[in-house]
C-alpha cells in the first residue's frame, strides 16, 4: 500500500470515475505517482492519456459488474488499496404534489436508494476481499472513501429521495469503519456541498452564480480537484476513520 506520507505506489478503485469528482480523483492520484487506477463508471465518458489508468464499464448495483471490475484491477495491479465511491444520482420530487394531486413515485424513490445507498455499500462489500490480502502497514491494509452530501443533513424541498440515500451513506459509515477494523482497513465519508460538476454546470449561469452566492466562505462553487485534494488527504492521513467530513465552504442548505 502506499505509504502515509504519499500516494506513490497506491491502487485505486474509483466509481463515477469518469467525470465529476471521481474524474477529478483518478487524474489527482495518477498525477501523484499512483501505480494504477480502475476507473468504473456506468458510462465511460472520459478516455484517460495515462496507461496506468483502466476503465470498466458497469453498475455499482451489479455483484458481476463491480466483482469483473475488482478482477481487471487484481489482474492488471496486482492488488487494491483504496476505494473511492463518487457514483451516484440525483432527482427532484416533493413526497406529495399538491398541485398534481400526484404522490412521489416509489419506484424513482427506489431507484436513487439503489444507486447511491445499496452501491456504496455493494462496492465496499465486495472490495475489501480483495482490500484484506494485503499485508499490514502500520496496522493499516487499505481504505475506503464514500461520497454522501451535505443534503444528508439539511435536504432541501424535493429531495426527500436524495437526502435519505445520503443519510444512509452516512449513517453506515462507522458500522462499517468497525466491521473492518480487524483487518486493518478504514472508512471515511465525505460530504460536500454545491460543486462545480457536470450536474450544475448543465444550469443556466445566473442559476449558478446564486447558488454560489449562498456559499459563507468561499463564496463559490468547490471545483472538484478540492474534493480530490480531501481524497488525497483522507488516504495519506491513518488516524481518519469512522467519519463524515463536510466540504462545503460552511454552507447549510435552507429549504
Amino acid at each position: 500500500m502506499a505509504t502515509f506520507n504519499s500516494i506513490k505506489g497506491l491502487v485505486a478503485f474509483v466509481t463515477g470515475g469518469s467525470s465529476g469528482l471521481g474524474k477529478a480523483t483518478v487524474d489527482r492520484l495518477i498525477r501523484l505517482g499512483a501505480k494504477g487506477v480502475v476507473a468504473f463508471d456506468r458510462n465511460i465518458e472520459t478516455k484517460f492519456e495515462a496507461k496506468n489508468v483502466v476503465s470498466v464499464e458497469g453498475s455499482v448495483t451489479s455483484e458481476d459488474d463491480v466483482l469483473k471490475a475488482l478482477d481487471a484491477c487484481e489482474k492488471e495491479f496486482g492488488r487494491l488499496d483504496a476505494v473511492v465511491n463518487c457514483a451516484g444520482i440525483g432527482i427532484a420530487r416533493k413526497t406529495y404534489d399538491f398541485r398534481k394531486k400526484v404522490a412521489h413515485p416509489l419506484d424513482e424513490f427506489k431507484m436513487v436508494l439503489e444507486v447511491n445507498t445499496l452501491g456504496t455499500f455493494n462496492v465496499n462489500r465486495l472490495a475489501v476481499a480483495l482490500i484484506s490480502k494485503n499485508p499490514k502497514v502500520n496496522d493499516l491494509k487499505g481504505v475506503l472513501i464514500n461520497t454522501a452530501s451535505v443534503a444528508a443533513f439539511e435536504g432541501q424541498i424535493g429531495q426527500v429521495a436524495y437526502a435519505a440515500s445520503k443519510g444512509g451513506i452516512v449513517g453506515m459509515t462507522l458500522p462499517i469503519a468497525r466491521d473492518l477494523a480487524v483487518e486493518g482497513i478504514r472508512c471515511v465519508t465525505i460530504a460536500p456541498g454545491l460543486f462545480n460538476t457536470p450536474l450544475l454546470a448543465s444550469l443556466p449561469e445566473k442559476v449558478r452564480q446564486n447558488l454560489a452566492a449562498t456559499v459563507p466562505c468561499p463564496q463559490r462553487l468547490g471545483e472538484p480537484e478540492e474534493y480530490a485534494h480531501l481524497v488525497q488527504t483522507i488516504i495519506e492521513n491513518q488516524m481518519l476513520n469512522g467519519e463524515t467530513i463536510r466540504l462545503d465552504g460552511a454552507i447549510r442548505m435552507q429549504p
